[in-house]
């Protein structure tokens, strides 16, 4: 009754001949009104998502310079830089980056998560101060970073020094070792905060009933957090966990203010090494194979984080 109410006062706003079809195909009318409210969106994917995208693969696909429109070469800078030495250590570094800082953060961000959900005082404020690494833009933390890593002024060498535990200032920079080490803190750090709110929403989804169950059937808090919590939540990690990879594969703006992949090139990952070669070195077309080489990577695990999604739902 509802639905034929409300049918026929929609029907009484379209005129004549329309209002008939409506009442007769009123499914079809709605798909069709449903695909033309979606077309402006759809469009503005095709023009910022999708012809950049194509038109990088075109790039990709020429010996384009800054200046110059190049000609097509077909497959030419893939195969070149399956040859060169730093794109080979940009491959490792990439991995490397995203390996080591995605556990480190997941498993800062499961300590976080268990401490917000805690009864803190102000835990409103705490909460909002938590996410500060995050709010901030990365390259303003970035460079907060960097003053902090100089090899002149860096408080962290004056304490060292202070305490008599090293001589001189460190150039936590400069060192190719200690470079990785830095980068890897700073994005940890920065991240920690995404994954501690993610799984604080799933900590307090968890029904109380099911601690309260367990705590009754003899379970102690260890056996409560690795029995009830971790399977509750393992979802929400799951899909924090692939987020986070990655947008650390896609990683730039906080290599390149700290370190623009240097000393020596032991820090670039793709997307510092693509800059470097498709603007500062002006081969646009070497830089766009170079970024599309994560591509493959990327749609896997985009792939992986759409299955796990539809699963879940």
């Amino acid at each position: 009754m509802g639905e034929s109410v409300h049918t026929s006062t929609i029907a009484e706003t379209i005129p004549g001949r329309e209002r008939a079809y409506w009442l007769k195909h009123p499914l079809e009318s709605e798909a069709t009104l449903g695909i033309l409210l979606m077309l402006p969106g759809f469009a503005l994917l095709i023009i910022f998502l999708g012809y950049p995208f194509f038109l990088g693969i075109w790039l990709a696909m020429t010996d384009t310079t800054i200046g110059m429109p190049g000609q097509f070469i077909g497959l030419q800078n893939f195969a070149d830089l399956l040859t060169d030495t730093i794109f080979h250590r940009t491959v490792k570094n990439t991995f490397i980056y995203a390996l080591v800082t995605v556990p480190f953060k997941t498993i800062l961000g499961l300590g976080l998560a268990l401490i917000l959900n805690t009864h803190l005082r102000f835990s409103s404020a705490v909460r909002a101060a938590v996410m500060m690494p995050w709010i901030v833009p990365t390259a303003l933390s970035a460079l907060g970073w960097f003053l902090i890593f100089d090899p002149v002024f860096s408080p962290i060498s004056w304490l060292l020094k202070s305490m008599g535990l090293v001589k001189q200032n460190i150039n936590f920079l400069g060192d190719p070792v200690l470079a990785v080490c830095s980068v890897v803190v700073v994005n940890i750090w920065r991240g920690v905060p995404f994954f501690g709110v993610s799984i604080l929403a799933g900590l307090q989804a968890v029904p109380k009933e099911l601690h309260e169950a367990a705590a009754i059937d003899g379970a102690n808090a260890w056996h409560r957090f690795r029995q009830v919590t971790i399977p509750a939540i393992k979802g929400v990690v799951m899909i924090a966990a692939l987020f986070s990879v990655i947008w650390t594969f896609a990683d730039f703006q906080l290599i390149y203010v700290l370190t623009k992949g240097g000393p020596a090139n032991q820090t670039h990952i793709f997307g510092t090494y693509a800059y470097q070669i498709g603007l500062a070195a002006t081969e646009i077309g070497m830089g766009a194979a170079i970024a599309l080489y994560m591509f493959p990577v990327l749609s896997c695990f985009a792939a992986l984080l759409l299955f796990y999604l539809r699963r879940e739902s």
